[in-house]
């Protein structure tokens, strides 16, 4: 029997990294994405994961990442692959590819939670602060890129004490490898719940009226 169940005041939709550096076609990340993306048919995906989410009351929260030249002036030793993104000023604040992707920028009744500058959309911002002052328990992952800021954000989330859902269909990753370990491996050891778009709206109770 399916037990699975959301009530829209308690659940939190987190979005991480919907900037134009990911999604849009002269983003800086666009040309080792984008075969992922199509493939995946993500922008389309979380667009329908967006307005279902808001119809249905549920909360958006938006995670984003941001770099600037002291991103990592305290940390010794400095991931390659961020050095990559300082060098080349990836998500770099102030810039264009750190914007909203436009097409699924916030709208109004969501939440814009600070940047994170590596894998943990927790580490260093406010969302835990903004998620509980909402009365939030259970914490649903959509956006990019599976392996890692949504994959290191849920584990967070998991140990944080809330209840973690990931959604296959709203990820999307560099290769079809790291993307396939993430849906088969790591989301079913980290997650209370690992579903699809339809199944969670499906899931979401009617909002509570006046």
């Amino acid at each position: 029997m399916n037990t699975r169940s959301y009530r829209p005041e308690q659940t939190a939709l987190v979005v991480v990294d919907l900037l134009n550096d990911f999604l849009a076609e002269d983003g800086k990340l666009s040309g080792q994405i984008g075969p992922m993306l199509d493939k995946l048919d993500l922008r389309a995906q979380l667009s329908r994961l967006l307005a279902g989410a808001r119809e249905a009351g549920v909360t958006v929260f938006h995670a984003p990442h941001g770099l600037s030249a002291d991103a990592f002036s305290d940390v010794k030793h400095v991931l390659p692959r961020f050095q990559f993104a300082v060098d080349n000023q990836v998500f770099w604040e102030g810039a264009y590819g750190a914007d909203f992707y436009p097409p699924l920028q916030p709208q109004d009744g969501d939440v814009i939670v600070g940047r994170h500058h590596m894998f943990d959309s927790f580490a260093g911002t406010d969302l835990h602060e903004q998620l509980g002052s909402r009365g939030i328990e259970k914490v649903v992952l959509a956006g990019l890129t599976s392996q890692t800021c949504i994959e290191g954000t849920g584990r967070h989330a998991l140990e944080a004490g809330y209840h973690v859902t990931f959604l296959t269909d709203a990820v999307a990753e560099f290769t079809e490898g790291a993307h396939r370990a993430a849906l088969d491996i790591s989301y079913p050891t980290f997650g209370h719940e690992v579903t699809t778009i339809d199944e969670f709206l499906a899931a979401v109770e009617p909002a509570k009226t006046a």
